[in-house]
């Protein structure tokens, strides 16, 4: 049978390459994967310090269990420009940085030790999507995804693809195609067996047949029972394929789930139902650690995504990403358009060669996926290319026909080759370019955009952004314009039926090369910063989900009466999804406010609006009166279900450290992320507060991040990541105004 294991101890990582490296072990730093190259400062660096070769060794020791089976590494990414050398003989050269690659070891193995050397380049090769032109984000260096150690017999599955051709029918149907890996052509004869199961290990259907060559196509029909799978109801089962031949057993698992997705000029449907797609745009990067974040992390993006953020769909803006937050996606219920690598430039014929094969090694790799729902086959806000992208639909289509094609673009009257019109609509904001004449518009009408004169499937992928660029602690009025400018696009598009949904420009902050972002390699566009603590807009998300699923109450305020231009909190935002609120002054004075509906009439929960239509100036205290603490209470159903305190006077009083876990997995490259908070006495993050703290950690693991870091508005972050050895680690935290504080975590 197969053994599938990871690969990732034990790395000696050098920096640089030289071509007889492949025929001696080097010595280096002993390095676990997943393994960023360079590890950066927060901002103000050079990207180039990774844009270089790099080399990774490991020898493998021969084992009689290697005797005549197949043996392979399994890359899930490397970037960039991979060669990969075993014992001297170079065996499978991979550009790509974000797809898969097998590394067939087999014929180069032999008895004792084993030498592996893997060159990688961070160079920008303009060669390789997405580099060719500018990009804006960092493609940082290194094996920074898992690798996995694969033996099996001469005959083994390669691959399996599952659709459910019928899922809303009572009785249902599953395909399920076996591809076979047979690289020395042996007699592929026998069998194989296909068996659902749910995730009580209960088996729904099961079926035999005989191989049928290379590709064997396999029907389950009359499935009882089966649940579908959809945003609150996640259902996952598992089908295993597994043959028998005269060379051994193979076996193969995948999840899936029974659910249709389906872009209509009347919207977006899922299971036959309606649904607003809502949600937001997600880069695969993370401070000091680049792309080399493990699984935690990845599942952590996806649940902030989906329960934080109440999102119900992210795009992988602009490359496929981790099988780890695909999976996760999976399993809560959170939709993903995926897309292939590229960032408006077209490259040459090489270039465009390596870009279709992107399409077809993303699309089998993911076609499993019950998130999945629109497969995104243009280079993302590049010029039309008939031909070009006529191959790209080409071959998705070819590859999969459950699933429909979009192609991001920022150009109107673009060619529609693909099923849906997909469309980074930037026009909000646009009022504020020189020799524009149109006035504030938020969304502009399909026909505009299109060209076309009938409607079309439509979705607006990005929107304000690099716009409105704002950073957690810029001014309060800045703030108060970058939420309203989130809400005004969610309300439009919400209004608007034509239009499937929206992913805005984007989740959180990202690093970015020199040509882009506030000059310190930071892009300031997301709703979160770059360790994910929450800006004010990120509330406007949140706050149209459920009270049920957590009750939103978030003054778009700082509550000092000398922070606004002029002076002042009024008009005052409050995100939330309450009924009505209360704000109380003082001892005296409060007042019942309801959201407003008016300015927003789309929005599932407008925000309250305190502004003169609901209390005075005068009420509030003029310019030169003593300044009052308020408290602000939301109800549902009549209920008080949350308070907010906001101190006339804060001051620092409590440094919060929050692990988002304190158990950790030895041996695993387990990384958790810390985020410490300065907090008044209410209990909010001081916006101003950018005093240093010196981080410590005793225990089997290190800090990610440095040990004198300062707080930034109010916030600072870090990550922990686990060692080899278990134990327990202890991260203290000193600063000025608080003292020192510790928390401890458990590695297991």
């Amino acid at each position: 049978m197969r053994r599938y294991e990871n690969f990732n101890a034990n790395w000696t990582f050098l920096h640089g390459f030289e071509p007889a490296w492949v025929h001696a072990p080097q010595s280096g730093e002993t390095v676990r994967l997943p393994h960023t190259a360079v590890e950066l400062p927060y901002n103000y660096f050079d990207e180039k310090l990774y844009q270089k070769a790099f080399t990774y060794q490991k020898v493998i020791a021969w084992e009689p269990g290697f005797e005549g089976r197949e043996v392979s590494l399994v890359f899930d990414a490397a970037m960039a420009d991979s060669v990969v050398t075993l014992n001297g003989v170079e065996i499978i050269a991979h550009k790509d940085g974000y797809t898969p690659f097998e590394a067939r070891l087999t014929p180069h193995l032999k008895a004792g030790d084993n030498l592996l050397t893997v060159k990688i380049d961070g160079s920008e090769n303009p060669e390789i999507p997405p580099f060719g032109g500018q990009i804006d984000y960092l493609t940082y260096a290194g094996i920074y995804r898992d690798v996995w150690l694969k033996v099996t017999d001469p005959v083994s599955i390669h691959n399996i693809k599952i659709e459910t051709p019928d899922a809303l029918n009572d009785s249902k149907t599953v395909t399920v195609k076996v591809m076979l890996a047979n690289h020395t052509q042996q007699d592929a004869s026998g069998t194989v067996r296909v068996t659902i199961t749910d995730k009580d290990g209960a088996t729904l259907a099961s079926a035999d047949a005989a191989i049928a060559g290379k590709d064997t196509l396999i029907t389950l029909e009359n499935i009882k029972q089966a649940a579908l799978w959809d945003l609150d109801n996640p259902v996952l089962y598992t089908l295993t394929a597994e043959i028998t031949t005269e060379h051994g057993k193979d076996s193969v698992s995948s999840r899936f789930g029974f659910r249709t997705v389906e872009f209509r000029t009347d919207g977006f449907f899922l299971n036959g139902q309606n649904i607003k797609l809502r949600g937001l745009n997600r880069h695969q990067a993370w401070p000091h650690l680049g792309y080399a974040m493990g699984r935690r992390g990845q599942e952590k993006d996806a649940d902030q995504m989906k329960f934080d953020l109440r999102c119900n769909i992210v795009r992988t803006s602009h490359y496929p990403q981790s099988k780890w937050f695909l999976d996760r996606c999976d399993e809560i219920g959170l939709l993903v358009f995926e897309e292939i690598p590229g960032w408006q430039h077209i490259g040459g014929p090489v270039w465009q060669q390596e870009s279709i094969q992107n399409v077809r090694r993303m699309i089998e790799r993911d076609w499993n996926h019950p998130s999945i729902i629109i497969w995104g086959v243009r280079i993302n806000e590049s010029k039309d290319n008939h031909d070009f992208y006529v191959e790209t639909n080409r071959v998705a289509r070819a590859l999969d026909t459950t699933r429909q094609t979009g192609g991001v673009r920022c150009i109107p009257n673009s060619e529609l080759l693909e099923d849906v019109y997909t469309m980074n609509d930037f026009v909000l904001g646009m009022e504020e370019m020189p020799g524009n004449n149109r006035g504030r518009l938020v969304i502009r009408e399909q026909a505009e955009i299109t060209g076309l004169s009938t409607k079309v499937p439509y979705m607006i992928t990005e929107y304000n952004g690099h716009m409105y660029p704002t950073k957690r602690w810029d001014q309060e009025q800045r703030q108060a314009e970058h939420v309203t400018r989130h809400l005004l696009m969610l309300n439009a598009v919400a209004g608007d039926p034509a239009i499937s949904g929206c992913t805005g420009w984007c989740m959180f902050d990202y690093n970015t090369h020199k040509d882009f972002g506030s000059g310190d390699r930071i892009c300031y566009h997301g709703v979160m910063d770059m360790y994910r603590e929450p800006k004010l807009a990120a509330y406007a998300y949140a706050s149209q989900g459920d009270p049920s699923g957590g009750v939103v109450l978030q003054p778009v305020t700082f509550w000092a009466r000398g922070e606004r231009n002029i002076g002042g909190v009024l008009p005052l935002i409050i995100l939330t999804n309450c009924d009505y609120v209360e704000i109380s002054l003082g001892k005296t004075l409060t007042k019942r406010v309801s959201p407003d509906r008016q300015t927003y009439p789309h929005l599932a929960h407008p925000p309250v609006i305190i502004d003169e239509r609901s209390m005075t100036k005068e009420e509030f205290g003029t310019w030169g009166l003593r300044w009052m603490g308020g408290t602000i209470t939301g109800f549902v159903d009549g209920k008080a279900v949350k308070t907010v305190e906001l101190p006339a006077d804060p001051l620092p009083t409590t440094l919060q450290i929050a692990p988002d876990a304190t158990d950790l997995s030895a041996g695993e490259k387990d990384t958790v992320r810390v985020i410490l908070r300065a907090l008044d006495q209410g209990g909010n993050v001081l916006p101003f507060f950018d005093d240093p703290v010196s981080l410590k950690l005793k225990g089997p693991g290190r800090l990610i991040g440095p040990e004198l870091s300062s707080f930034k508005g109010g916030v600072t972050g870090l990550w922990i990541e686990a060692g080899d050895e278990k134990g327990t680690i202890t991260l203290t935290a000193t600063c000025r105004p608080f003292g020192s504080q510790s928390i401890t975590f458990t590695v297991a």
